[in-house]
Formats: C-alpha cells, structure tokens, sequence
C-alpha cells in the first residue's frame, strides 16, 4: 500500500467515525427528547415514579429540563459533548435510583445510556476542552 492509498483509507476512517458519532447523537437526542416530554408534561406514570423517588415534582420537572436541554444539546455541534457530559451525569443519577430506590430493571437502559453518552463525549474531547478553556478565559 503506497502513501496515497494509506491517505485515503484514512479519510474513509475519519468520515465513517464522524458519521458513527452523529447517528449516536441523534439517536441520543431523539431518546432523551422522548424521555424528557413525559417529565414535562406531568404524565401521571412520571408524576408516580418521581413520588417514589421522593424528591418531589420540581425534580421531575428539572430533570426533564435537562433531558430536554441535552437533546437539543447533542444537535449541535460546539455543545454536543458538553450536553453529552451532562447527560452521563443524568444517567449515572437514574441508575442509582433505578437501583436503590425503585429496583428497576430499567437498570440496563440507563447503563446502556450512560456508556453511549460517555462515548459521545470522548469522541468530542477537544470540543470540551476548548469550550472550558474559553470559559475560564
């Protein structure tokens, strides 16, 4: 294989990765949108669950706000690790609650979740660290 070849399977890599981590976004996106409107919306399965929880509805209504916010987050492009972090920091929160306090199955969604987010956001490491750097600035 000579430099050229090796120049263009490289690229071929790069645009295949940079298409991977888009469809993840919007799959992600699409997720927590749909995850996020029930929250919001007070639908009585989610006004049950957060009684359980035993935070109140304001925290039903905050973490929605913050599904919400992250979908819209992964969309774009300067944000979607920033929004991919929170999300795994949501994530985390929903698996020690689907563990401990409802003894959910649900366990493993959020698990799964929390990996594909966490991947998100290692694939946008620069943008993270660009935009904290600024922030600092």
């Amino acid at each position: 294989m000579n430099a050229s070849e090796l120049g263009a399977l490289a690229v071929r890599s790069a645009v295949n990765w940079s298409r991977l981590v888009w469809s993840l976004r919007i799959l992600l996106a699409a997720i927590f949108l749909l995850t996020a409107i029930p929250k919001l919306a007070a639908v009585p399965v989610s006004v049950s669950m957060f009684h359980q929880i035993g935070l109140g509805l304001w925290f039903m209504y905050f973490v929605g706000a913050v599904e919400l916010a992250g979908a819209v987050g992964l969309l774009v492009p300067r944000l979607a690790g920033v929004a991919a972090v929170g999300l795994c920091a949501d994530m985390l929160g929903a698996s020690i609650v689907n563990v401990a306090i409802l003894h959910s199955g649900a366990v493993v969604l959020t698990v799964v979740l929390f990996a594909v987010c966490g991947f998100v956001a290692l694939s946008h490491r620069s943008t993270i660290s660009t935009l904290a750097h600024q922030a600092r600035s």
